[in-house]
């Protein structure tokens, strides 16, 4: 893996390895960005989940909700 550097003044782009340190916790932070969105995700399905059930519930459809509640 590279980090690239750009100098705007002279136009010089370089290419910097990462050393396995920086390699480390970019990896940590993919996995916690990744755990963040499966929370994020799990969140939104039990939402979903609760909202279809309540509407089963009801007898009704999602649109007459709206109509309902407008």
């Amino acid at each position: 893996m590279f980090r690239i550097e750009h100098d705007t003044a002279t136009g010089e782009v370089k290419e910097i390895p990462l050393t396995a340190i920086e390699i480390k916790e970019i990896e940590k932070l993919q996995k916690e960005k990744i755990k963040n969105l499966e929370t994020i995700q799990a969140e939104a399905e039990a939402k979903e989940t609760a909202k279809a059930d309540l509407l089963a519930k009801l007898g009704i459809t999602a649109e007459e909700a709206k109509l309902l509640l407008s």
